[in-house]
């Protein structure tokens, strides 16, 4: 199978000033990344995913920016899809869609929206995807779900991008690799989350191989069309990957091992992390590589080697 090219995507936890966004924004297209990206959380500083956007997208021309990921919950799909394709139009079909099932307890409990059980929160996101994918495509829209009623909708403004802006799911569980090997056109494949919130640490290299195998299954022949991406969890630039690993062993109550060769962190210099991402490329098919900023420092080099080979 012809490989992809790889992606680069940074993902903003630290916004800063007003100044400081936009000079984060003109930094990431000048080092190569191809995509900045806001995570949707309630609180702690987090920004408002629509107007952080359109500010970056203000002052780049080629950097491409998008969510990750919406947490679904939030807000109804209608709303995203006019959002997404606000964006899209503003920023000349440069934005990307991320949407997510919701897996952090606090973002609902203190904002008091409802934590509902995971099969709810999956069935709502399938309706919402197939919502905002037809809206997105023109559609004027009736549906009729269980968590959604659309009456006759028309999709308004129409995005840039034709036939529509790009969608990624995050997903971590069965169902919903199922779900987005079918209707994503990236997918990303996160950590399971668990059913009273917060992530379960099934980092290892051989969970990631089985989702990415339960993707490629379910897709069928459109699996070449898909592109997979990773959130890195941490990006360690040293000589000593081993001590590195041990010292995050005990915090993370994971083996050094296991996180040594996690798709979800990176060890070593420059040239093994070169290295490092092409061997995964290969043996698991993740082309499109998200970084937190808190390490985009460490990533960089690697960036100007590899983005877009």
């Amino acid at each position: 199978m012809t490989q992809r090219p790889f992606r680069f995507g940074l993902a903003v936890i630290e916004p800063g000033s007003a100044e400081a966004w936009r000079e984060k924004a003109r930094r990431a297209e000048a080092l190569g990344y191809d995509i900045l990206l806001v995570p949707d959380h309630i609180g702690n500083g987090r920004l408002g995913w629509g107007p952080a956007l359109m500010a970056a997208a203000t002052v780049t021309s080629r950097l491409r920016i998008g969510t990750f990921v919406l947490d679904n919950d939030f807000r109804h799909p209608a709303i995203v899809a006019q959002d997404a394709a606000t964006l899209d139009l503003l920023s000349d079909g440069r934005f990307e869609l991320g949407l997510g099932a919701g897996w952090l307890l606090a973002d609902y409990t203190p904002s008091g929206i409802p934590w509902d059980a995971p099969g709810v929160r999956a069935g709502r996101l399938e309706e919402a995807v197939a919502i905002i994918t037809r809206l997105l495509e023109g559609e004027t829209v009736t549906f009729a779900g269980r968590h959604y009623t659309i009456d006759d909708l028309p999709a308004d403004p129409r995005p840039v991008q034709q036939p529509r802006p790009p969608i990624m799911l995050g997903v971590g569980g069965p169902r919903l690799l199922t779900f987005a090997a079918r209707h994503a056109d990236i997918v990303s494949v996160v950590m399971s989350s668990r059913r009273e919130g917060g992530l379960v640490m099934d980092m290892d290299t051989a969970t990631v191989a089985g989702k990415v195998a339960l993707v490629r299954r379910a897709a069928g022949e459109r699996f070449a069309q898909l592109e997979l991406n990773v959130l890195l969890q941490g990006v360690f630039a040293t000589d000593n990957p081993q001590a590195a690993a041990e010292e995050l062993s005990s915090s993370w109550e994971t083996p050094a091992a296991t996180l040594l060769d996690s798709p979800y962190l990176l060890f070593g210099t420059v040239d093994e992390i070169v290295a490092t991402l092409q061997q995964r490329r290969v043996q698991l098919g993740i082309s499109y590589i998200t970084v937190f900023d808190r390490d985009w420092d460490a990533l960089n080099p690697v960036v100007e080697r590899l983005a877009g080979t």
